[in-house]
């Protein structure tokens, strides 16, 4: 195993290179140079093969195995070296951790900051070789390529936060290594490589639709909650505007249905919906076929919501220079995420006007 593990780190290395030369040398990208990588060493890798077999007294036995896999040909001395491969690998990550971030994820500033990226690129590429190596008696070189990926892809679902991330991916790893070979023990004509990787996608899909960061669920119902908060809040701003209207200074009353209807421009349905939220939030006090009368809680939040956009509006106008006429638009798409501390400082910064806002173009 050591004479086949140093021609594979060998091969490696002259792909790896062979990939920085076309990453240098032309505009392909990233995956584009790696694909091709990848699928010309293969198949290089599947002709020797053959042509391996074919050389009488040529000791080629086993060494399918590469491609697809067998962890159980493994003995006690490969797992070790392995282990230790693995423990190498794992201390120059950590070690070199803050330079490997900072070239993922800006390698522009890292050059001008005066870091040696393509040396680095060059030691972040190698210890991407020694994993691929060192796994190709366990999963084989294609799902190897699968393993590599998938741990990374599903931690990403659950965190926003590079350190977690790292820590999920290992942990992502480890547990399909330990189901894949406990359930290929279990079921002793199933290959251990395929269900490690059947394992690791399970979670993957699993992470897709339930990850806490970026699942597909869990990003459905915030944007479904920031819809209705939406709706929400222009329905009580609306309120305001209408009431603002009729009396100086604003006082909460009924104001007419068809006047909201014509000033959000909703449709009778989303009308209906978002009205009866509001009503199952106490919001609404009473309502009729024809009027709308906020409650003395919603008249607060309606005073509120109003005002974050108006102050959204006046800094908008004196710091961004957009006309009066067209920045309704523009705040209305940012006074829904205003936090407390923003609200602070636009008031800080626009003084005695920020107190109570008057609205800078026609309701």
């Amino acid at each position: 195993l050591p004479g086949l593990l140093l021609g594979a780190t060998i091969t490696g290395a002259a792909g790896l290179l062979t990939m920085l030369a076309i990453r240098s040398t032309t505009r392909l990208r990233d995956d584009v140079a790696m694909g091709f990588v990848l699928s010309v060493f293969f198949g290089l890798g599947v002709a020797v093969l053959g042509m391996v077999q074919k050389i009488p007294g040529a000791n080629a036995a086993g060494l399918e195995s590469f491609i697809y896999g067998k962890t159980a040909s493994m003995v006690f001395q490969d797992a070790v070296l392995i282990g230790v491969v693995a423990l190498v690998v794992s201390l120059m990550a950590l070690l070199f951790k803050k330079e490997f971030t900072l070239i993922c994820f800006d390698d522009g500033y890292a050059s001008a900051q005066g870091w040696p990226v393509v040396l680095l690129d060059v030691a972040m590429l190698a210890l991407v070789t020694c994993v691929t190596v060192i796994g190709l008696q366990a999963v084989g070189l294609i799902l190897i390529i699968a393993f590599l990926i998938i741990p990374a892809t599903a931690a990403r679902f659950w965190t926003n936060r590079l350190d977690f991330m790292l820590l999920f991916a290992a942990l992502i790893g480890a547990l399909s290594g330990w189901l894949g070979a406990s359930f290929s023990g279990i079921f002793s004509d199933m290959p251990a490589g395929a269900i490690i990787v059947i394992v690791a996608a399970s979670i993957f899909l699993i992470s897709m639709f339930f990850g806490t960061a970026r699942g597909v669920i869990p990003r459905w119902r915030d944007q479904a909650r920031l819809k209705r908060r939406v709706g929400r809040q222009h329905l009580l701003r609306a309120a305001y505007e209408l009431a603002e209207r009729q009396t100086d200074p604003v006082k909460n009353v009924p104001v007419s249905r068809q006047a909201m209807l014509a000033h959000r421009s909703w449709s009778p349905r989303q009308f209906r919906k978002i009205l009866a939220r509001a009503r199952g939030e106490d919001h609404i006090e009473a309502s009729s076929a024809d009027t709308i009368h906020l409650s003395e809680s919603g008249f607060g939040e309606a005073v509120r919501v109003t005002r974050n956009h108006r102050l959204w509006e006046l800094y908008l106008i004196r710091h961004a220079d957009i006309a009066p006429s067209h920045v309704d638009r523009d705040a209305d798409m940012v006074e829904h995420i205003l936090g407390a501390e923003l609200v602070r400082k636009l008031e800080a910064e626009l003084g005695d006007e920020g107190t109570h806002p008057r609205s800078p173009h026609a309701v």
